[in-house]
């Protein structure tokens, strides 16, 4: 092994891990955003967007937990947070746009104007990137306060969840280490 400043340099993963992350990671976002164009997200009652929206975030914190123990024991900690969130960050978003869809659903004046899946799904997207160009607005209380617990959770998915995933990142390099007798962590 070549050594940088005393640290030996460990080899990059094989290209076939690496492709292989990139191909599970395209399909995750694939099927998640498949499965939002078909399941069937029909319903006239406010509760049930809050149950869908409720019970989506305990996946998505489930599923959190679950990849996070995932990094810091695979072999490539880095190459499994990319596989970590392109299952995550989509899965988040599509429950979000669900929740819009069927608040549109269950009040026609929820929004500015009638709200499709993709328009959902743009709106979500909007929120979540702070772009906001207003072309969709929330228009009732219900939908401006979901609105708002988006923006606030997305604040929380950028910064503390990806600050967890780079722990994780670290902890598991310094397992991996510590496993195959490295002298220090990448």
């Amino acid at each position: 092994m070549a050594s940088t400043a005393g640290r030996p340099r460990r080899p990059l993963p094989p290209r076939r891990v690496t492709l292989g992350v990139l191909l599970r990671s395209l399909l995750t976002t694939t099927v998640l955003v498949g499965l939002y164009y078909v399941l069937p997200f029909t319903g006239r009652m406010d509760a049930w967007a809050a149950t869908i929206l409720v019970a989506g975030l305990i996946v998505f914190a489930f599923l959190i937990t679950w990849q996070v123990r995932a990094i810091i024991r695979a072999d490539y900690p880095a190459l499994r947070t990319v596989e970590a969130l392109a299952a995550a960050i989509p899965l988040f978003l599509l429950i979000f746009a669900a929740a819009y869809l069927l608040l549109d659903q269950a009040v026609t004046t929820a929004f500015s104007e009638p709200m499709s899946r993709t328009g959902a799904l743009y709106f979500t997207i909007t929120v979540f990137t702070t772009v906001g160009f207003g072309d969709i607005v929330p228009k009732t209380d219900l939908t401006r306060a979901v609105a708002m617990f988006q923006m606030v959770a997305d604040l929380v998915v950028l910064g503390l969840i990806v600050r967890i995933m780079i722990g994780a990142v670290k902890e598991g390099i310094q397992r991996r280490d510590a496993e195959h007798g490295a002298a220090e962590p990448d």
